[in-house]
């Protein structure tokens, strides 16, 4: 059974740490430049202000996915509790069959109970999943681009 459920990232940082690489390896843009190297002490600290969500799903109590946000008013909007993406990623194999719903779907909720107005996610354009996002009726409103300006 698949389960999605709000953890501590500190905490369950162990456990994760090693989907991490298989996430980087499949989504990352110019792996042979930029090594994957996460400051987890910033996550640590987002977590300890309330300002982190981190999602977890698991089959049978074994980590497969997870989504990482952000949530603090708007910049531009300081009265507009925002969620913004960070990373999601599920394993492989248990794409398919709703799985990335489930995880959407219980982030939503958490969300909505935590008073957050406005919702922003990603997809990457080389493994895109803007099609799940239509899907959760998200609206799409605009797109990044990326320029490689080291050596």
């Amino acid at each position: 059974m698949i389960t999605a459920q709000i953890e501590s990232f500190t905490a369950s940082l162990p456990e994760f740490k090693p989907l991490f690489p298989l996430h980087w390896e499949e989504l990352a843009l110019e792996k042979d430049k930029v090594p994957l190297d996460p400051q987890y002490n910033i996550y640590e600290f987002k977590e300890s202000m309330d300002e982190l969500l981190f999602v977890t799903l698991r089959e049978d109590g074994k980590p497969i996915g997870y989504f990482i946000g952000f949530i603090a008013p708007g910049l531009h909007y300081k009265t507009c509790l925002t969620c913004n993406m960070d990373i999601f990623w599920l394993h492989p194999e248990k794409r398919g069959n709703s799985t990335g719903a489930v995880l959407f779907n219980f982030v939503e909720k958490e969300l909505k109970r935590r008073g957050v107005d406005r919702w922003f996610v990603g997809s990457k354009c080389h493994l895109d999943a803007s099609w799940m996002f239509e899907r959760l009726n998200f609206e799409r409103v605009e797109v990044y681009y990326s320029k490689w300006l080291g050596e």
